[in-house]
């Protein structure tokens, strides 16, 4: 398909750059088959029924972006995914100043040394010393805030906390899945009394999730991989929910990614532990998912792509249409939607 079917034009106005406070109190898009209707987070439990199950990104944004010197050159980095106990990939900023072998120093005694440069742009970098790297980026690094919100503010000390979600457990994100930014343990109490159960997947998200996509055409768009894990446990639940006549409602497109990924054609969730390259664009049949909790996503976008094939390309353009003439947050830190096909 044609990458500029995906496009749409959006107000600069409209793109958020601090969550909504309280987090439940952020709005939210319900698209349910054909009907339409605005709401809060807070009305989720209304939105549901009992015996649905909620899947959230257990995933940790660790401090990701790291600025450095290379001899006299500015060199910034941001980790992209793990490769190894002391290798990460990374994008660069100034990569043409940087070679093969070259030492990087970050400061606060943090180094790193490049290594092979990837067909994405992305280095190889492999941080010196003993200490764990996740000590080292507590020490050197800052939030990997979404290019969209660090072009227009820096990221603060609140950013530390607004950019984990409250399930975050398993360090190793260098993007939050921001769906699950709008979860407090009030509203988790409303949806347990509800009937409405949860469950938790890991999938690290990588900063390939920002890049734009430059194809002309969908099939010539490459995804970048991601690392994730579903247990043999959490496959079993979601399978006897569906069996039950209950719904499995991914909370981000990063859960929705891996339980689709884990998904046979049978439709039967198994247990998956590994890289997923998944890319979901219209005509995909969904085998895992029976909904979606979501934030608004930028024009061109594989995550438009995405939620265009779960409920229609037409239906989220009027959605988005709709959304933003409404005056909803977009993005990271933006409002809410609910898409029931």
């Amino acid at each position: 398909m044609k990458v500029d079917l995906f496009d749409f034009d959006l107000p600069p106005e409209r793109i958020a750059l601090r969550p909504a406070s309280p987090r439940d109190s952020a709005r939210m898009l319900v698209l349910e088959g054909d009907a339409t209707g605005d709401r809060t987070v807070t009305d989720l439990p209304g939105q549901l029924r009992a015996g649905d199950l909620l899947v959230f990104n257990d995933t940790r944004v660790i401090p990701a972006q790291l600025e450095g010197t290379k001899g006299g050159a500015k060199i910034g980095a941001t980790l992209h995914k793990r490769e190894g106990p002391r290798r990460w990939r990374a994008f660069i900023r100034n990569a043409r100043r940087l070679r093969d072998g070259d030492a990087i120093d970050f400061g606060a005694g943090v180094t790193a040394i490049a290594g092979d440069r990837a067909e994405d742009g992305s280095f190889a970098l492999t941080f010196a010393g003993d200490e764990p790297v996740e000590l080292l980026l507590d020490r050197a690094g800052r939030m990997p805030l979404p290019p969209y919100i660090a072009a227009r503010r820096a990221a603060d000390a609140r950013d530390a906390e607004d950019y984990q979600t409250m399930f975050a457990s398993e360090k190793g994100a260098v993007a939050a899945p921001t769906a699950a930014l709008h979860f407090t343990p009030g509203l988790m109490e409303s949806l347990a009394a509800a009937g409405i159960g949860h469950a938790t997947l890991t999938l690290h998200v990588g900063a390939g999730t920002f890049l734009p996509v430059k194809a002309e055409d969908t099939d010539a768009h490459r995804m970048h991989a991601e690392w994730g894990r579903i247990d043999a446990a959490t496959a079993d639940r979601l399978n006897a929910v569906r069996a039950r006549g209950g719904r499995v409602i991914a909370v981000g497109t990063t859960s929705l990614r891996l339980i689709e990924s884990a998904a046979g054609e049978d439709d039967v969730i198994r247990p998956f532990e590994g890289d997923t390259a998944i890319f979901i664009t219209p005509g995909y049949r969904f085998r895992g998912v029976d909904g979606l909790v979501t934030n608004f996503h930028l024009p061109r976008s594989t995550l438009f792509m995405l939620v265009s094939a779960l409920m229609g390309r037409e239906r989220m353009k009027a959605a988005y249409a709709h959304a933003i003439e409404n005056g909803y947050r977009f993005y990271s830190y933006g409002d809410a939607s609910l898409l029931l096909p």
